[in-house]
């Protein structure tokens, strides 16, 4: 028997090593999606749009897929601006309960949004990084549901490189501002900013996306 044996352990050991590269391979393959959503000044009001992005997500994604939404006040990078977070369980009875849980907790979030005073986007976007590199999907995509002006106290230091390596960002319903509108530069100067930090950070793609009706294609593509 231990003959046998002998011959079978390079067999056993070559099926762990599959398996175990089976699961990481799995890993690659899933999508993780972090939602920022701008809960400041009077731009909280526009947070009731981010709902119909957070349905489709939770009807789109698949299991093993992980999703997260998130505020944006006035520091923002903390686990506690983290509304509801879920990987997406294999078994479908299971799945379809997470996703009526996170669906509960982000419906109770937006009906009692309150502004915060300040806006923290490099706060929520470090946070959101990190959680996006921890699920060690192959597809990380990072939405910001903002105007994206971004107002600190002085005692919140942000003027700092950040690291958003592989990271996809998509700002959503970038609405324009009072002096927007008096001085349209001033929209585009902002957005160029952005653009500009995040490729310098590593962000695999930027993009502004107002109309909702074409944000389904961008966020289907893996």
């Amino acid at each position: 028997m231990r003959i046998v044996f002998s011959h079978l352990a390079p067999l056993l050991l070559a099926l762990v090593v599959a398996l175990l590269a089976g699961c990481g391979d799995a890993r690659n393959h899933a999508h993780a999606v972090y939602v920022l959503i701008d809960t400041s000044g009077t731009y909280a009001q526009e947070a009731v749009k981010a709902h119909r992005i957070v349905n489709y997500l939770l009807g789109t994604l698949n299991p093993g897929d992980s999703l997260a939404v998130a505020r944006v006040e006035s520091r923002s990078f903390s686990e506690k601006d983290i509304i509801a977070k879920v990987t997406f369980d294999q078994r479908p009875s299971q799945a379809n309960a997470q996703k009526r849980a996170f669906q509960a907790a982000v419906d109770a979030f937006l009906k009692g949004v309150q502004g915060s005073r300040y806006t923290d986007i490099t706060g929520g976007l470090l946070q959101g990084a990190e959680y996006l590199n921890e699920s060690g999907a192959g597809t990380k995509t990072l939405i910001v549901f903002s105007d994206m002006q971004e107002e600190l106290d002085q005692n919140t230091v942000r003027d700092f490189p950040i690291d958003m390596t592989g990271i996809r960002v998509i700002a959503v319903n970038v609405v324009k501002l009072r002096t927007d509108n008096a001085d349209p530069r001033r929209y585009f100067g902002r957005l160029e900013a952005w653009q500009q930090r995040l490729e310098d950070a590593g962000a695999k793609e930027w993009r502004v996306i107002n109309d909702l009706e074409r944000l389904d294609p961008v966020l289907a593509r893996r």
